[in-house]
């Protein structure tokens, strides 16, 4: 985290047990939303934009941010943010409970460090199990054969 004073948990976005994003990070923009909905949605600012600037925040350790910078970067503006919109609601804070819950979902699912495989062997009785298949099929190969009848 930050040199800062300690932050409140409900001004901090739980990503999992090490991160967390502070909410004064968060870039909040509302307008209408749009498609059908009568009135309602012609005067009310119901859908929300929440940009987080990956590449600036201070929340994020070194290792933290490479790993977001690749893993989203398919989704970061120029600037290195990450742009999540949600308009399902006809309620702006709901929607923005939903962009929230977006950015927390993409954020941890991009923070997760992969298992390395490790390369397994063989059993004994699967290469058995593997040729004694190979065998069978040749006999079976070999009995369609033209055989001569002298």
């Amino acid at each position: 985290m930050s040199d800062s004073a300690p932050v409140a948990a409900e001004n901090l976005l739980q990503v999992n047990d090490a991160f967390a994003i502070p909410r004064g990070e968060l870039d909040v923009r509302v307008s209408r939303s749009s498609g059908a909905g009568g009135q309602h949605v012609n005067k009310t600012s119901s859908r929300v934009e929440i940009f987080w600037n990956v590449r600036g925040s201070r929340a994020l350790s070194e290792d933290q941010r490479a790993r977001l910078l690749d893993r989203l970067a398919s989704r970061l503006t120029t600037e290195g943010s990450v742009r999540i919109v949600a308009s399902d609601m006809r309620s702006q804070s709901r929607n923005r409970d939903l962009a929230e819950e977006k950015l927390v979902d993409l954020v941890r699912r991009a923070l997760v460090i992969p298992k390395k495989r490790r390369p397994t062997r063989p059993t004994k009785a699967s290469k058995e199990a593997r040729l004694e298949g190979k065998k069978r099929r040749s006999h079976t190969k070999r009995e369609r054969q033209n055989k001569s009848f002298d």
